[in-house]
């Protein structure tokens, strides 16, 4: 028995049904319908998905959109910036070297503040005799040196932070330098009062160096004749040779005060120096008189305790006697000064 194959496209129609739906004025608009073969039935049928198979499938699918699309954004969040994170990106560099610039920076003016604080003690209040700095009223030298060793192993988010306690540090120890170089200033200014005001010519007439007739030192007692200390020079000289101030100043002390120096003389320079001048036969100046280097303030003499006329003269710095050859320097060649130092060497005996 002899059986007809009849075709059906997806929508389950025959090629004639097909025709005869064509050739109609209007065509029959159905919707589409999944078939298949039953092969126990040798029929097509319908294919009908059940409502839970259809929620799976819908919701596998939502769930693989939304894996797909995490992952997507992870790569993109990974590899790649948004406009805005270029930006920040580009901020964060720009900072990063910007706080690597600075703390250079900074780490050069510590090393020049440094330098300078050592010239400011050992150079400029050297030559001005002022007392350097303590250390305590700058910041101290291990504790900048754990500060800087500190900066170096901070990362940037601490350094900022770091460098700015760093920064007030240097301003502080800068200004506090600036007042020191101020007050050098003022030593500047004050230079000319202070040379004019430092010991530095012989109280007699002395070209051809034949008058020191005594040094500094110990010496034997013209009196006692025992070895005493003798705080002075004695420039043997006949009486009535003009004695000169070797300094400005003013006088403390003239006449005789019954101290063994006779009739004397006693300058105060300021800047710590006085000078004395004993066994004057007269003095001329009176005590207040203020008075200038190379001034008359009296003559030659051998009043007090005293075996001759000569002009006995000590040099005072802070209460302590100092060796007086050492400060003829204004009115002495360098060949002169040798030739009086080894005089004023030579272990002889006082006048007083």
């Amino acid at each position: 028995m002899g059986h007809k194959s009849t075709s059906f496209d997806r929508c389950g129609l025959s090629a004639a049904g097909r025709m005869r739906g064509s050739e109609g004025p209007d065509r029959e608009i159905m919707k589409k319908v999944k078939y298949f073969y039953n092969t126990n039935s040798l029929r097509y049928e319908k294919l009908v998905v059940p409502l839970r198979v259809k929620f799976l499938r819908v919701l596998g699918f939502l769930a693989t959109a939304i894996v797909t699309g995490m992952i997507i954004v992870g790569l993109a969040f990974r590899f790649l910036d948004s406009p805005k994170e270029k930006i920040l990106r580009l901020q964060y560099e720009r900072s990063q070297e910007d706080l690597t610039a600075i703390s250079a920076q900074v780490k050069e003016m510590e090393q020049k503040l440094v330098q300078l604080e050592k010239r400011d003690n050992d150079v400029y209040r050297t030559i001005f005799e002022a007392s350097p700095i303590p250390d305590s009223a700058r910041a101290k030298k291990m504790e900048l040196e754990k500060e800087i060793n500190l900066v170096s192993s901070m990362d940037e988010n601490e350094l900022a932070y770091s460098l700015t306690k760093t920064i007030k540090n240097l301003e502080s120890r800068m200004q506090f330098q600036e007042k020191s170089y101020k007050d050098i200033e003022f030593m500047i200014r004050d230079k000319e009062k202070l040379l004019a005001s430092t010991p530095a010519i012989q109280p007699v007439n002395n070209k051809d160096l034949n008058r020191l007739a005594s040094g500094y030192g110990y010496r034997i007692d013209p009196v006692y004749k025992t070895v005493k200390f003798h705080a002075g020079l004695d420039f043997s000289s006949p009486q009535g040779t003009p004695i000169y101030a070797t300094a400005d100043g003013r006088v403390n002390t003239a006449g005789n005060t019954g101290n063994g120096y006779g009739n004397h003389v006693v300058i105060n320079h300021g800047y710590g120096y006085e000078t004395l001048y004993g066994h004057m036969v007269r003095v001329k100046v009176k005590s207040g008189q203020s008075v200038k280097r190379g001034e008359v303030i009296g003559w030659v003499g051998s009043t007090g305790k005293s075996t001759g006329p000569h002009c006995h003269y000590e040099v005072h710095k802070l209460g302590r006697t100092l060796d007086p050859i050492y400060f003829f320097y204004n009115d002495l060649s360098p060949e002169q000064y040798q030739q009086i130092l080894k005089i004023a060497a030579s272990g002889n005996q006082s006048f007083d």
